[in-house]
């Protein structure tokens, strides 16, 4: 699978999640075309199909990013 330069996912994150409040305000056609954009190379550079799943997916990839267990057996 063809992996994102870390450097991108950051700002690619960043951008989307900003825009997608400022869509909540106001909506306007400039800011929706960008949210597709970003939602499209989200979704090409983590391999998903959703925006929300990129999001999720690229915040995994980020830099200091752990891994969470969430599992319910104990760690010896």
């Amino acid at each position: 699978m063809l992996m994102a330069h870390p450097a991108l996912l950051p700002a690619a994150v960043r951008e989307y999640e900003t825009l997608s409040l400022l869509n909540a305000l106001e909506g306007s056609p400039r800011t929706v075309r960008r949210i597709e954009e970003l939602s499209a190379l989200l979704c090409t550079a983590t391999g998903t199909g959703s925006a929300e799943a990129a999001v999720v997916a690229a915040r995994y990839r980020l830099p200091g990013a752990g891994t969470f267990d969430d599992s319910v057996i104990p760690a010896r």
